[in-house]
């Protein structure tokens, strides 16, 4: 299979990827708008903080499949994936910890109470953007929104009804369906979208993985004073694996499950020209699966071990969004959420509930000088309460320079694991919350006439209270999580957007990562000093377009668990490069469906590196399919 795709790689590089060419659009923006870091819809070029947008349709352009392939473009956005299809994922930004961001898809929280979320199974069909906040947002959004927050906006249908199949296959034995449905107009719409992928995964052995997603939003506004929004994901994503926690190939029959629903509704109420209700929902319910058996009849060192959890959230925000001045906002909130979770690694079940409330004043959002000051008050049932605060500004200097500064605070609440476990781990009850003070100023310069757009920005933040796990248990009660580690993560962000001519786009970040646990002088696991990206994008008219994109990460520590005790290590540098493209073979016209070709390798110089240290990443990796679009 590897000889008969690579065979394609010429015709690939003539194949560009205007994939959104033939992708529906359904969204039409005239100037781009930012809804997270704020939660009111402001101008992009306003925004009080450092933000990135990647588009439905870039991710479409670049052959994209998974959200964490879309994050490694973002400044100070370090994604380790652990070797194949459906292991696990991680994103590490601004130097915090792997559950210090806040993953939300139409404003329902998708981490699991404490801050876990693993991005393998998180697909980006369906898609209309990505937003990335990066620095605490714990303000508007609680727990877990220490470094930043992720936030997934699915497509809003518009137009007459449309839709697309894709298929397509590769390496690894890898096959992909997608389909596409929407449709609408100004007082409803819809899309629906459903897809499978599937591999054999990285190893000879046990290592298949198979994702499963159904995604749908509809919206409905009946008159100019109302609107309401339902969205609904369901993921059933089953993933063999042979390895143990140092990567080495122990076993034939261990599998791992993740599988469950997630449910949002919006409504808003305009009562009067200046004041605007708005009331969002969420409900979500997680199922997890692990479970290890011996290889084989005569085998008797496999410890044979299973378990099952099942973790739900339920949460509910009310707010008022009060227009003072022209546009000047301050909005007055209330949230609540309950948290549970049940299954044998706790050994029963457990619940928490959350209240807060919370202020936010946004002004000036079309001026000069615009800025946004927040606090939130939350009492926990578990931790008790807690305060953060924001304070962020964004001014204009000049006509094409834009500065940026804030200074907040965040907050990670333990996970029941960390509270409630039981068995060869005893969990902590009497645990506080991890939190962090940081601060942050930014510059933002355009040139050449508006085609370059140039920033930077340095970034401070400090870590306190750490959740630290001991294998010698402490205290009277035995405990083996306590609070006793700090760290701090400095560093400078740069990008750069180019505009090179109608057919070229350029863009580019660097980041370097000073990271240090206070402790031992050391720099953060798994916390490299340097990261870099460049993509290079070309696009021939409507027909064709390409997309190549180079990832450096530099040197960073980690741990060889094969031995005991575990031994640091320092990881190699590396670059990852990856090539998309599609070429369109016919458009589509009314009642005639259109089709296009499309590739995309990832890894294309067939590097040889590890994320983590033991799990050798997948080597070079080619997709390759079409996709079948009516109606648009």
């Amino acid at each position: 299979m590897h000889t008969r795709y690579c065979r394609a790689l010429p015709l690939l590089v003539l194949l560009p990827i205007g994939l959104a060419a033939q992708q529906p659009t359904d969204t039409l923006t005239l100037r781009p708008v930012v809804v997270t870091a704020t939660r009111l819809p402001t101008p992009a070029d306003a925004v009080p903080a450092a933000v990135t947008v990647i588009s439905g349709a870039q991710l479409a352009a670049q052959g994209i499949r998974t959200v964490a392939d879309a994050l490694r473009t973002v400044p100070a956005a370090s994604v380790l994936v652990t070797d194949a299809y459906g292991s696990q994922t991680s994103l590490f930004l601004r130097g915090g910890e792997s559950d210090y961001v806040k993953v939300l898809i139409d404003g329902v929280p998708q981490n699991a109470p404490g801050g876990a979320y693993d991005f393998a199974n998180l697909t980006t069909d369906n898609i209309d953007r990505i937003e990335v906040v990066r620095g605490p947002v714990s303000v508007l959004y609680g727990s877990d929104a220490v470094t930043g927050v992720v936030q997934i906006f699915t497509r809003d249908g518009h137009g007459a009804a449309h839709g697309s199949v894709a298929l397509a296959g590769g390496t690894y034995g890898t096959s992909a369906l997608e389909l596409a449905l929407a449709g609408g107009d100004e007082r409803a719409g819809y899309a629906v979208g459903v897809s499978r992928f599937a591999s054999n995964g990285v190893y000879a052995i046990d290592n298949q993985y198979r994702n499963e997603v159904v995604s749908a939003r509809v919206r409905f506004r009946p008159d100019a004073r109302n609107d309401a929004a339902l969205s609904f994901r369901y993921d059933d994503a089953p993933y063999q694996f042979p390895t143990d926690a140092s990567g080495a190939v122990v076993s034939n029959n261990q599998h791992q499950l993740a599988r469950g629903p997630s449910v949002g509704l919006d409504l808003g109420h305009v009562f009067a020209g200046r004041v605007e209700g708005r009331v969002t929902g969420d409900w979500t319910r997680a199922n997890y699966q692990y479970a290890i058996g011996p290889n084989n009849p005569s085998d008797t060192q496999t410890f044979a071990f299973q378990s099952a959890d099942w973790v739900t959230r339920q949460g509910l925000d009310a707010r008022a969004n009060v227009r003072l001045w022209a546009n000047d906002v301050l909005t007055a909130g209330a949230a609540f959420e309950h948290q549970a979770m049940e299954g044998s690694t706790l050994a029963g079940a457990h619940s928490r509930d959350d209240g807060a409330a919370y202020a936010q004043f946004a002004t000036g959002l079309e001026q000069p000088l615009n800025f946004a000051l927040g606090a939130r008050v939350e009492d926990n049932q578990r931790f008790g309460t807690y305060a953060t605060y924001r304070a962020a500004a964004s001014g204009r200097i000049a006509a094409h320079t834009r500065v940026i500064a804030s200074v907040g605070t965040g907050f990670k609440e333990p996970s029941f694991y960390q509270n409630f476990a039981t068995g060869f781990v005893r969990g902590n009850p009497d645990l506080k919350p991890e939190h962090t003070v940081s601060w942050e100023t930014g510059v933002v310069q355009a040139v050449a006439g508006g085609r370059v757009t140039v920033s930077g920005t340095y970034f401070h933040e400090r870590f306190r209270d750490l959740i630290q796990y001991t294998g010698q248990p402490v205290g009277p009660d035995s405990v083996n999580y306590i609070n006793v580690a700090e760290a701090r993560a400095q560093g400078v962000e740069l990008s750069v957007r180019w505009a090179v001519a109608a057919p070229v786009s350029v863009d580019a970040s660097y980041t370097y990562l000073d990271s240090q646990d206070a402790a031992t002088g050391q720099r953060l696991q798994r916390r490299p000093a340097h990261l870099g990206n460049v993509r290079l994008g070309y696009q021939i008219a409507q027909r064709a377009s390409a997309s190549l994109a180079a990832v450096f990460t530099g040197d960073r520590d980690d741990y060889d668990y094969s031995g005991f005790p575990a031994a640091r290590v320092t990881l190699p540098p590396h670059t990852r490069v990856d090539l998309a493209g599609t070429y369109v073979l016919s458009e589509a016209r009314g009642a005639v469906p259109g089709f296009a070709v499309n590739a995309r390798i990832e890894n294309l110089l067939n590097a040889g590196y590890e994320d983590i240290q033991g799990f050798p990443a997948r080597r070079r990796t080619i997709l390759a399919g079409g996709r079948l679009v009516w109606g648009s």
